[in-house]
This record gives C-alpha cells, structure tokens and sequence, in this order.
C-alpha cells in the first residue's frame, strides 16, 4: 500500500512483478521493485536477518517480518504488503514508533538494584550477580524481544485505547518483574496496575501467535495479572495452576 501521510495523499496499491525463487523473501522482492521499477518506496529494514525488528509489515493481511517471510510459504500468486496498523502512518510502508516506544520506556525496561556498583571510588571493585539456570528460565523467554512491534500492531486493546501499553511493555514488564535481581518489585505492579493498564488485556491471544521470536507476551500478561490479584509483598511466588479437570 502507498501513501504519504505529510502530503495528504490518499492510499492507493501499486502492483510490481518481481522474480521469485525459492529462498525469495518479501525483503528480497521489495528491495527488488525499489531498485528496478521504483525508487520511491519507502519501506524500512537493516539486518535482513530477523534480529533488528526493523522490517515489520503486514504480509497478506498478518503482521510479520518482511526479511523472515518467504514467498514460497505464503498462498496464491499475488502478495499483499500494508503498513503496520496501531501505529501512526508516515509514508507506504514506513510507521511511526514513538508512541510504541514511549509504552516501553514507561515500564523501566532495566534492573533496579540498590547492590548495583555506582560508587567511582572503588572502581576496581566489582559486585556479581549470581543466577541459577532455574532463575534465568523464569524470564529468558521475554528477553528475547527484539521490539519489532507485530504484537502491538496485532492487538486488538492497542487499537481501541492508545493509553494501553500493549503487549510488548507488558511483556517486558513481567520479563523483569520475574527477575530476581530486580528490587522494584511493587513500583513495576503499581505501573501497569490502572484503568488502561494490564486489566484492559482481553486475552485475545493475537500477540503472542505473530511473534516472530516466540516471547509469548500473553503469558506474560496473564502471570502479572496472578500476582497482582494474589500479591505477597515478602517474596515472589510463581502462580500455581489449578487442576480442575476433575470439577464437574
């Protein structure tokens, strides 16, 4: 889809043929209409290779990575190629993350430890922070964001209230709440815990199934919401399921 938000133009589909062969990704056959048939093109991407996030669009309609999508995976002959929706359009496949971006700085994205070495007097002394694999595999999974804003675009909360921080944030709230070096255990629950907070999440599932790198931010979602509804302010406690297959 083309158009050029600055200049008011309206949206319009250009059709370009382009040579396909099996390792062909979407990437690949933009990069190609752009240098052959069209400069104009706007589009953005960086590593081609499924790491910078930088190239996400919908491809037939579902958000994915352009460099991570071959064209022999997908269905039919014609491939449909639309900016990201939940983000602001700046021009044919190119959106504006700030406001994405702004979400996930609201949630601290980083560790809060007051055994952190700040003291440049005794920079010679370094403190260590020792995890067990058991520790680690509580958030390793959520670490492996890669920002790219699928999840974002996929959700159906983002698209009614642009105050909800959306999946990512969300998701990486838990990635560090569930850290056990993190000591902002009750400030990170207070920041998601408001009217267009965690509880706005319908559950739709719709992040979690785009996710090119299998972070799974609905989990996430429905973890922070266990401890926030059954909240021990002395430890962390994984929440326990259930069994209620027996239940009538």
């Amino acid at each position: 889809m083309r158009g050029n938000r600055a200049a008011k133009e309206p949206a319009k589909y250009d059709t370009f043929e382009v040579p396909v062969q099996r390792s062909t990704t979407v990437l690949d056959a933009l990069l190609h209409a752009k240098q052959y048939e069209d400069h104009s093109i706007g589009i953005r991407y960086s590593c081609r290779m499924a790491s910078c996030g930088s190239c996400g669009m919908k491809i037939n309609g579902i958000p994915r990575l352009a460099c991570y999508t071959k064209i022999s995976e997908l269905e039919g002959s014609t491939i449909t190629v639309e900016p990201l929706a939940n983000f602001p359009h700046i021009r044919d496949l190119v959106t504006d993350f700030t406001q994405f971006f702004d979400h996930h700085k609201k949630v601290e994205p980083y560790v809060h430890s007051g055994k952190a070495d700040m003291d440049t007097a005794q920079v010679n002394v370094m403190s260590e922070f020792m995890q067990s694999p058991e520790e680690v595999d509580k958030f390793l999974q959520f670490s492996y964001c890669i920002k790219c804003g699928l999840c974002y675009s996929a959700c159906p909360t983002v698209a009614m209230d642009t105050q909800f921080p959306g999946p990512q944030a969300l998701g990486q709230a838990y990635r560090y709440f569930a850290d056990n070096r993190d000591e902002a255990t009750k400030k990170r629950l207070d920041m998601i815990d408001d009217k267009h907070g965690i509880f706005r999440c319908h559950f739709a599932g719709s992040c979690s199934s785009v996710c090119p790198k299998g972070v799974d931010p609905a989990l996430g979602i429905q973890l922070l919401r266990g401890h926030l509804l059954g909240f021990s302010s002395n430890e962390k406690k994984v929440a326990e399921l259930k069994d209620r297959s027996k239940q009538a």
